[in-house]
């Protein structure tokens, strides 16, 4: 473990002038009809991935034809898993996403690859005229959300970022109680976070493997380059810098702090100061109102301070009137109990994990060519605020941003910080 000023003087030390990822690609029209079968191809398959697809998988209307990944025992998993799933052995896998992307078949992606390469994979799979759902953090820069939302502007893509919260009932109706004034004026909102971490030492060297079962260069893909050690493409390469996000508060906070954005009403801005302190960080809107978004020492255990039933990933707005508290088992407490007590009865119970319904609101979206439920906008101001969050804890000062040009004010070493050196992979 290292100290803030340590990783400061590590990143910037280096050139902070992007490296453009190029695809040779040109943008095509790929779109689904309103009632055509829409083909998706698969960008990294880990655990996540393999969940997410299988809730894809199953809407009739959907088919999954192709799988990019570095590692042959993840293509041969998802392989496996697709094929079993639609009853044939159809579906193709290869080393290279560029391949998947060349397809002019395919009609949308879903990328669930490591951090470091989420939005560099967004982009090309929109310049290739694909729809796009990705997993998050989509970005792990702000630099880096400003440009997949505009690369998905330009592009005229659906673009549907991997927050599902946004289209699981308890969520949506914790949200209404705000919108429609049941707990009062709205006087404070809290989101919950793992508590902040960063790792910049490298692993042991290990001899690189054989490119055909694992290819090392494009699973470092933008990020720097460092040995190959089988920990990283294990799934241990969280927390470390060069590959994570926001000193990993975006994990939990693109979720929780996107879900204070929504309940808000401010998907088209962000607070506009940042103070962080040893137990969290008081993020404040232009009109004063606080979010607060506290560190949890054990977020899969005890968690002081919440309603521990309603699971992981809690929220609470707090309003003149009342309040309201939501987590990942499905349930709502709302108080005080005359407003629990006006309350329609949940559909149904859904998990905070659950993503049928959001990728069901995507594939709609595909047909449609509306605006998802966690779009590009809603991505880029959520995911925002989350970083800039994360950087007031690791500069250990208060930071005043600008929501219109997302650049801090009068803060040089902050604004450095928006973005990082991308390595060129191609």
């Amino acid at each position: 473990m290292v100290t803030r000023r340590t990783v400061i003087k590590s990143a910037l030390a280096a050139s902070t002038s992007a490296i453009a990822v190029h695809s040779g690609l040109s943008p095509q029209t790929v779109s689904a009809a309103a009632n055509e079968r829409i083909r998706l191809g698969v960008v990294g398959i880990g655990p996540r991935c393999r969940y997410v697809l299988g809730g894809m998988l199953k809407h009739a209307d959907v088919q999954c034809v192709g799988i990019a990944d570095v590692q042959s025992s993840r293509r041969e998993e998802g392989k496996q898993l697709v094929d079993s799933m639609a009853g044939n052995a159809n579906c193709e896998t290869m080393i290279d996403f560029r391949r998947l992307l060349d397809r002019k078949d395919i009609d949308a992606v879903l990328i669930a690859t490591g951090d470091r390469w989420h939005a560099s994979a967004s982009m090309l799979a929109a310049e290739a005229g694909k729809d796009v759902y990705s997993e998050k953090p989509c970005g792990i820069t702000i630099d880096l959300c400003k440009r997949l939302s505009e690369t998905i502007e330009r592009t005229g893509r659906v673009f549907q970022a991997g927050t599902q919260r946004r289209t699981v009932t308890n969520f949506r109706q914790a949200v209404e109680l705000v919108h429609t004034g049941k707990i009062g004026k709205l006087k404070q909102l809290h989101a919950t976070v793992y508590l902040p971490e960063i790792k910049t030492e490298w692993l042991p060297g290990q001899p690189s493997p054989d490119p055909r079962q694992c290819d090392w260069n494009l699973w470092l893909g933008p990020a720097p380059w460092r040995p190959y050690n089988e920990a990283y493409v294990n799934g241990r390469w969280r927390g470390y810098y060069d590959f994570d996000s926001g000193a990993r508060l975006l994990d939990w906070g693109a979720h929780t702090v996107d879900l204070c954005q929504w309940a808000k009403n401010a998907d088209d801005t962000m607070p506009v100061e940042y103070t962080a302190d040893e137990n969290g960080i008081t993020c404040k809107y232009e009109d004063g109102i606080p979010l607060r978004i506290h560190f949890l020492e054990t977020p899969f255990g005890d968690r002081p301070g919440w309603i521990q039933s309603l699971g992981t990933c809690p929220v609470r707005f707090e309003g003149t009137a009342g309040s309201v508290e939501v987590g990942d088992s499905g349930g709502l407490v709302a108080k005080p109990e005359s407003i629990a007590a006006d309350l329609p009865e949940l559909p149904k119970k859904e998990r905070g994990l659950d993503v049928e319904a959001h990728s069901r609101n995507f594939l709609d979206c595909i047909k449609s060519r509306k605006m998802p439920n966690a779009n590009h906008v809603v991505m880029r101001r959520s995911h925002t605020a989350s970083h800039a969050a994360a950087l007031s804890w690791i500069l250990g000062r208060t930071l005043r941003l600008d929501p219109k040009t997302e650049m801090f004010v009068g803060d040089e070493e902050a604004n450095r910080l928006r973005e990082r050196p991308e390595r060129d992979w191609s």
